[in-house]
């Protein structure tokens, strides 16, 4: 540890998911930074929060092939600065850059675009409706989206609750409540 910024390498991996599909129900309300890896431990994206767990619950939807392992440093009385430090340096340790701190930090950060799966069918009754039957339409979409995750998860093992923000699927995006 130098400068009471903990080595990445000497904090312990945690499985993102435990055995009986939940999320690491310790993290609860935990400020904090945390490091994903995929499934072969590759660093995938370094970032804090003033709850790690509805961090994790996030990110988990948002690239489920990518969370597979953490590492946590839980911090008490935290500053922006420390935490930025501690993000900094252990990207910096890493050596390169993950994707999630990188280009796709997107796809890790903001709500599912679920616009993007249109069909030519839906795209084509999109711009012929008006706008109650875009808005009808973009969240048939997302609902079609959030079926397509939420099997994705269960795959996966995940029994925790996921439920999607009602009101942002009128505009065709996913996130959680």
């Amino acid at each position: 540890m130098t400068n009471n910024i903990p080595a990445l390498a000497s904090l312990t991996y945690l499985p993102y998911l435990d055995e009986t599909g939940h999320l690491p129900q310790q993290l609860q309300g935990k400020i904090g930074i945390y490091a994903i890896f995929d499934e072969a431990q590759d660093l995938q994206l370094v970032n804090y929060s003033r709850d790690i767990f509805l961090s994790l619950k996030q990110h988990l939807v948002r690239q489920p092939h990518r969370c597979y392992w953490l590492k946590v440093q839980t911090i008490d009385r935290p500053k922006r600065t420390t935490l930025e430090n501690i993000r900094d340096a252990w990207i910096a340790e890493n050596g390169t850059t993950p994707p999630g701190n990188g280009a796709s930090a997107g796809k890790w950060t903001e709500p599912i675009d679920a616009k993007i799966t249109m069909t030519n069918e839906e795209q084509s009754s999109y711009r012929a409706s008006d706008e109650l039957g875009q808005m009808k339409l973009l969240k048939n979409v997302a609902r079609r989206v959030e079926a397509e995750i939420k099997a994705g998860l269960a795959e996966r093992g995940v029994q925790e609750e996921i439920r999607f923000n009602p009101k942002l699927k009128e505009k065709g995006l996913l996130d959680l409540k």
